[in-house]
């Protein structure tokens, strides 16, 4: 479980995270807290998610299309198959 801080700290997080009003700014936001790796993880897997929800390519294509891991692949897949349609919905837009 995790401590009282560290939820008070990730739900903070993420009520500044809706304050911010441009893409802009939200880069320059995020450059304050994620590295240069974190952010080209976030990326691969939103492309991921992405890919997984347009539905159109093999786990397989999106792997090497992605230069990914399957593995990486079958995680997305996974955490979509427990996420509820809401989710999904605004995914797709």
């Amino acid at each position: 479980m995790k401590k009282k801080t560290e939820e008070d700290g990730w739900r903070a997080f993420l009520e500044c995270c809706l304050r911010v009003k441009t893409v802009n700014d939200l880069d320059d936001f995020y450059g304050v807290f994620l590295t240069q790796s974190e952010r080209e993880e976030v990326s691969r897997r939103y492309l991921i998610v992405r890919e997984l929800l347009k539905g159109e390519k093999s786990q397989r294509e999106m792997a090497r299309d992605l230069e990914v891991s399957i593995a990486n692949i079958s995680r997305g897949s996974n955490v979509l198959k427990i996420t509820g349609d809401r989710l999904k919905k605004f995914l797709e837009e």
